[in-house]
């Protein structure tokens, strides 16, 4: 039953986002251009990255892990996938800043199976800034919400003992899994224990549902292809910049002033 579901699973993850990288980040081509509008509660957060903040005034660099799960066979090129695009972006909107992405692979794990490792993990890494996308293999797994949000408050607190601010990521949308996965419980879990242990999220899902709905991407295609995967990346990227710039609470054009 369950191998049944994970296969037919598999296709939706093969055209979405996860396409994730097990080595550093690289400058990112440019694919053609688009819009990628979203609402501006999407991208703005009432929580405060304060390490990340004082790393960009007092060190001039930031460094930020991304904790990734390889949820399809289908690989992306390093350079295409989000977290690449991310750090080509932070570089272009922070002047005079070294900025740094990482990714860390955790191969279709739970977050009860990610969690224990996270405190050693930041503090052998030293990011300033730990992305932690999660859900989408305990929604697949139909794992207990309350151990699913256990997990995620054990894992904020040890990444935060170690030394890093944290951004929580959702799961992807797609309109092929509402009839596969039921992501709500998920969902508002993330959205609760973000708010309890003043870890931004990052509402990946309600992004892409937002451009899918909108018609920025058709992401019920039945042939994506790499061009639309690579467009929603870049579109993640850009988002997921603007969300981190604006919870450090710093106006990138006073960076210029602290050189």
């Amino acid at each position: 039953m369950m191998a049944g579901r994970m296969a037919s699973f598999g296709f939706v993850l093969g055209i979405a986002l996860l396409a994730a990288l097990g080595t550093p980040a690289c400058a990112a081509p440019e694919t053609s251009p688009q819009n990628c509008d979203a609402p501006a509660y999407l991208l703005s957060t009432d929580a405060t990255l304060a390490k990340v903040a004082t790393a960009l005034k007092t060190d001039r660099k930031l460094d930020i892990l991304v904790i990734g799960s390889r949820s399809s066979s289908i690989g992306s090129a390093e350079s295409t996938a989000y977290p690449a695009r991310l750090q080509t972006q932070l570089r272009e909107r922070l002047p005079g800043v070294a900025v740094n992405v990482t990714v860390e692979m955790r191969a279709k794990r739970t977050a009860a199976e990610v969690a224990p490792g996270l405190g050693q993990l930041v503090a052998e890494r030293k990011p300033a800034l730990l992305i932690w996308q999660t859900g989408t293999y305990d929604a697949i797994r139909s794992v207990d919400p309350d151990e699913f949000r256990s997990a995620l408050g054990d894992g904020i607190e040890a990444s935060k003992k170690a030394g890093a601010d944290v951004i929580l990521m959702n799961l992807q949308y797609s309109p092929r899994t509402e009839t596969m996965i039921n992501p709500a419980p998920y969902l508002d879990n993330m959205r609760v224990v973000g708010q309890e242990h003043d870890a931004p999220l990052f509402d990946r899902f309600a992004l892409m549902r937002h451009w899918n709905e909108t018609g920025e991407f058709d992401l019920f295609s039945p042939s994506p292809g790499i061009d639309l995967a690579m467009r929603v990346h870049n579109c993640i990227a850009r988002a997921l910049s603007s969300f981190v710039i604006d919870a450090t609470k710093i106006n990138p054009s006073e960076l210029r002033t602290l050189r």
